[in-house]
């Protein structure tokens, strides 16, 4: 199948951050803005702010969308404002989590769970109630230092395959590896995706939960568009992602977190412990989606939400 040739990038393109692809095709251009959870000083509010493009491409070998870096993840998460344990809500999804993996992974005190991105230990210290081993990986220090104090051990780090290898060599791979959220926020994602697997045990069990390319798209939700989200995933996408790094994706469940998301289930791809679902394993929705990609993503109304209604998904 073809994909229109329309090009809509003026200037040298620049590489898709998971293929290499040059992109060319917009997805959606929202102008210019701050970036988001940064808070000027009294002193610092007659200097203005920096603005930079929130334009949106998509790769049109791939389908991965995603925005430019601007700033670094050093300068964006290092001191980071959001604790995971203010949303009441979100401590119960992380309950509920923690008890499902415990009960069908068979979760005890020899086992090991890692969380990359483990924000304040909202979700690990609910595994170390049930006396499983946890490690927390979280590069803001004043967020780490609150999972600290409940008890979870965490590392002060950004993550990646160069520290994904020092832990394997010390012992310390996982039978669970938890990624909530934290898929959006990375730019060097081949880096990221490739430490995951190093981390995991042969018959070790990956989950990654991030907001849906699809549901944003039919639910007009702008609003989840932002610098601090390098890339917007479908499955289709996330699949292809995992796939190149000798990850084998096994299960997926549609969560209503976040405006609609997707929590997927990976293992290395030697491992035959974990048998593939109808949920993943059907070619034919992988073709649905892939098909509904190319017609809403590569068509002529490109770049365009439908009409906008201005309720953003918060509301």
């Amino acid at each position: 199948m073809q994909i229109p040739t329309e090009k809509q990038q003026s200037g040298p393109t620049k590489p898709c951050r998971f293929c290499g692809a040059g992109l060319e095709r917009t997805f959606v251009d929202l102008g210019m803005s701050p970036v988001c959870e940064t808070y000027p000083s009294a002193e610092g509010l007659d200097r203005g702010e920096v603005y930079y493009p929130l334009h949106v491409y998509v790769c049109e070998r791939c389908f991965l969308v995603q925005l430019g870096e601007y700033e670094t993840p050093e300068t964006i998460f290092t001191e980071y404002p959001y604790f995971s344990s203010y949303s009441d809500s979100w401590l119960k999804h992380a309950e509920s989590y923690c008890n499902k993996m415990t009960t069908e992974l068979g979760l005890d005190r020899q086992s090991f769970v890692v969380e990359v991105a483990s924000n304040d230990g909202y979700l690990l210290q609910y595994f170390l109630r049930r006396r499983v081993p946890v490690l927390g990986i979280e590069p803001a220090a004043n967020v780490a230092k609150v999972a600290v104090e409940k008890g979870v051990p965490t590392l002060v780090e950004f993550f990646g395959a160069q520290l994904a290898e020092k832990l394997a060599a010390e012992g310390r791979t996982a039978d669970l590896v938890v990624g909530n959220n934290v898929l959006a926020q990375v730019p060097q994602l081949n880096d990221f995706v490739e430490g995951l697997k190093v981390l995991l045990k042969p018959d070790g069990v990956l989950t990654l939960e991030f907001p849906h390319l699809l549901r944003l798209i039919e639910r007009n939700e702008f609003d989840t568009i932002y610098h601090e989200h390098f890339s917007y995933f479908s499955m289709l996408t996330t699949a292809r992602i995992l796939e190149a790094h000798a990850l084998k994706p096994f299960d997926v469940e549609e969560l209503p977190t976040h405006g609609g998301s997707l929590r997927v289930y990976a293992c290395r791809v030697e491992s035959q412990k974990h048998e593939i679902t109808p949920r993943v394993g059907s070619c034919s929705r992988r073709k649905q989606e892939r098909d509904w990609l190319r017609r809403r993503v590569t068509t002529s109304s490109l770049g365009r939400f439908r009409k906008p209604s201005f309720r953003s998904s918060i509301s």
